[in-house]
């Protein structure tokens, strides 16, 4: 619906914005540079202004002017609905312990003014470059921090009046899509079923671990409406690849041994068939009919490089058939 074509592979930039490490700006123009020179036609960046309180944003705006990029050949997408404030307390207040030498704070404003002041707030950050795909970001977390069922319906009324902000943006040609960014899918879901959308980001959602029939279905759903669709968060935070990450959340081995055992387990499987564990995510979770791309994170150039490349990798069938037999995914799935 959008009009554009998406890459099998959009950056994710949260790295951008010290997502679990602080990196120089010579790493990041390095890790933006990677992306360009590797990129499969026009190069796509999905940023938010959750992303370091602003400094992904900012961080990307300054890479792509000291690269000298085109504005007009490089597309951004703005997940909207958290403001840069000034940084009072020791560590910003916003997910505690992940984001790393951070100088600003962040708050949610879902509503209509508040969609606006992010929109503008974030192309002042990137520089001289603007976001043609926007979206609304994190409506979950805002529903669920409702203390009473009135109060979440006050705020899903304050959701779909940010979405006349959005649809405004883009009636008024300063948006070419707007969508929803989500960790819960059935958030995404009651949107849809509320707003019309070009596109949607499901993260931590649909996975190689994770990926309920409902999600599938509701997939197919999309797909018939010509939605188009971004998965992201494919190693439901980095912890289906070794780290001690979950959904962004730090583990314990000893009370998460459930999760160590299924990680454990694929990753034998992985070692027994010469499959990457990240080969093996990527392509779980692009096949899907109605998948358009993935969004993926990196916090180095080589690495971004390599991740292009991941968009084409192939998994032979006999995989995903011992995957089925040892039940590290549903034995009914039905796409492979």
């Amino acid at each position: 619906m959008s009009g554009i074509t998406l890459p099998k592979i959009i950056l994710g930039t949260s790295s951008l914005g010290n997502l679990y490490q602080a990196l120089s700006l010579e790493q990041k123009k390095a890790i933006v540079a990677a992306a360009i020179n590797n990129a499969d036609g026009i190069p796509f960046f999905d940023s938010a202004g959750k992303y370091g309180a602003g400094l992904a944003l900012e961080s990307l705006g300054y890479c792509l002017k000291a690269l000298q990029v085109n504005p007009k050949k490089v597309f951004i997408s703005n997940k909207l609905g958290w403001l840069r404030m000034p940084l009072t307390t020791a560590e910003p207040t916003f997910e505690q312990g992940v984001w790393k030498d951070l100088k600003y704070d962040a708050y949610q404003d879902i509503s209509y003014d508040g969609i606006m002041k992010c929109y503008e707030q974030g192309n002042e950050l990137l520089n001289g470059y603007t976001a043609q795909f926007l979206s609304l970001h994190d409506p979950d977390e805002y529903l669920n921090s409702a203390a009473t069922d009135e109060e979440r319906k006050g705020r899903f009324e304050n959701i779909l009046d940010a979405y006349k902000a959005l649809s405004h943006l883009k009636a008024t040609g300063r948006a070419t899509a707007i969508g929803v960014g989500s960790k819960d899918w059935t958030v995404i879901k009651r949107i849809t079923e509320a707003i019309a959308l070009d596109w949607v980001m499901f993260a931590n959602s649909l996975t190689v671990y994770s990926h309920p029939k409902e999600l599938l279905d509701f997939i197919g759903t999309l797909r018939c409406k010509g939605i188009q669709i971004i998965n992201s968060a494919v190693f439901n935070g980095g912890f289906l690849t070794g780290s001690d990450y979950f959904n962004y959340q730090s583990m314990d081995a000893e009370a998460d041994k459930e999760l160590y055992a299924w990680r454990k387990a694929f990753n034998q499987t992985c070692h027994k068939h010469q499959v990457v564990p990240g080969d093996a995510c990527v392509y779980f979770s692009l096949h899907v009919p109605g998948v358009e791309a993935i969004a993926m994170n990196s916090s180095s150039a080589e690495r971004t490089g390599k991740n292009i490349g991941m968009g084409n990798v192939k998994v032979p069938a006999v995989f995903w058939e011992d995957m089925k037999a040892q039940g590290l995914i549903d034995k009914n799935y039905p796409y492979l």
